[in-house]
């Protein structure tokens, strides 16, 4: 029996939503956007079926579909609430990052999906990279040694065109900048690479070329993780003229790994003094060339959710992962806003908390 399944929000990255729940055999019972032209063009180019129910009140979607799992790819300022509804019927949820906009909705949305019995994951999708994967077994088997420091760069571009089709991209109230949109799928592998638990951060944005928006196009950030080891977040919208590079490396007393390509998605450096594999054929075996930045990972994480969901299990990205890739960056907010290092972990902090910072 394929689950019920349904999409809020049909935007930009909504098509990679819909090839995977199809390419997984969901049964898509319903769209749902405030822009009816949006799910019109879905449907067309997916083929889907011109009887699929349109919705653009996604609390009617709810009622009348009562769909097993639900994929929100709304604005981020939005994620919350809409997750926190969806709970409340009783579905299952895939959150488009970032999981929320504050650390309070995060932890509502742990805390309802658990009294409610369903599984919400994060959708971190980066983390099912063949790279990642094998990045991390590496990591789970301690062949770094002692980890010493990691590195997440993100040197892309971002223009005014992109800002001006959805308005709501760079504002605090429904998204935050470079850090929260474009960084935070990298931000969220260093922290989990690195030991997860962070004792302070340092960080230092700001807006140098983007004025017609609120949030910032450089965010810089020093971490310390409670292992002892060390991180930097480099991040910024302000590459000339196009993407550069998306790339994490990992650093320890046995073991140097660098990924780069699009999205993470190709093994650079693979050098360890175990020497328990040859680096040319795990680079060679590990890669990936996906179209785009989304990579090929939503694929795989449809699949993992679907098989929690069936077998009652934690997904492999869960809610807290998500929240914790949220807290990271509004750590990093905080900081380049209170102009000191912030002490882990928050409690509670918001991109809204930001509001004006970069005001001219």
């Amino acid at each position: 029996m394929s689950l019920k399944y349904a999409i809020i929000g049909c935007g930009r990255i909504s098509p990679n939503h819909i090839a995977a729940a199809i390419e997984n055999e969901l049964d898509i019972v319903a769209l749902c956007d405030v822009v009816p032209e949006n799910m019109k063009d879905k449907i067309s180019t997916f083929n889907l079926p011109e009887t699929t129910p349109q919705y653009t009140d996604y609390k009617e979607l709810l009622e009348k579909e009562k769909p097993e799992l639900i994929a929100i790819c709304t604005e981020s300022g939005n994620h919350g609430s809409i997750a926190l509804d969806c709970i409340e019927a009783g579905a299952n949820l895939i959150i488009e990052k970032p999981i929320a906009l504050s650390l309070e909705e995060a932890d509502q949305i742990i805390e309802k999906a658990k009294e409610k019995n369903v599984k919400v994951s994060a959708c971190h999708q980066n983390r099912f990279n063949k790279s990642i994967l094998k990045i991390r077994e590496a990591v789970e088997e301690e062949r770094f040694g002692r980890l010493l420091h990691g590195t997440a760069h993100i040197r892309w571009n971002r223009g005014e065109d992109y800002y001006k089709h959805a308005p709501w991209r760079g504002t605090w109230e429904q998204d935050g900048g470079a850090l929260m949109n474009q960084c935070i799928h990298n931000i969220d592998l260093l922290r989990w690479m690195m030991g997860d638990e962070i004792t302070e951060v340092v960080g230092m944005t700001d807006n140098l070329k983007h004025d017609f928006i609120e949030a910032e196009d450089l965010g810089l950030a020093l971490i310390k993780f409670a292992n002892g080891s060390y991180g930097v977040v480099e991040g910024t919208t302000n590459i000339y003229p196009t993407n550069l590079e998306e790339t994490l490396y990992i650093f320890g007393d046995k073991g140097t790994v660098k990924a780069g390509g699009k999205s993470v998605n190709i093994i650079e450096e693979w050098l360890f003094a175990d020497n328990l594999d040859n680096a040319e054929e795990v680079k060679e075996k590990y890669q990936e060339n996906p179209p785009n930045v989304y990579g090929f990972g939503h694929n795989p994480l449809y699949a993992d959710v679907i098989d929690a969901i069936k077998n009652d299990r934690e997904p492999y990205v869960t809610a807290e992962d998500g929240r914790r890739a949220l807290e990271l960056v509004l750590a990093i907010y905080k900081s380049a806003a209170e102009g000191k290092s912030v002490k882990l972990p928050l409690e509670k902090c918001s991109t809204t908390d930001f509001k004006g910072r970069y005001d001219r």
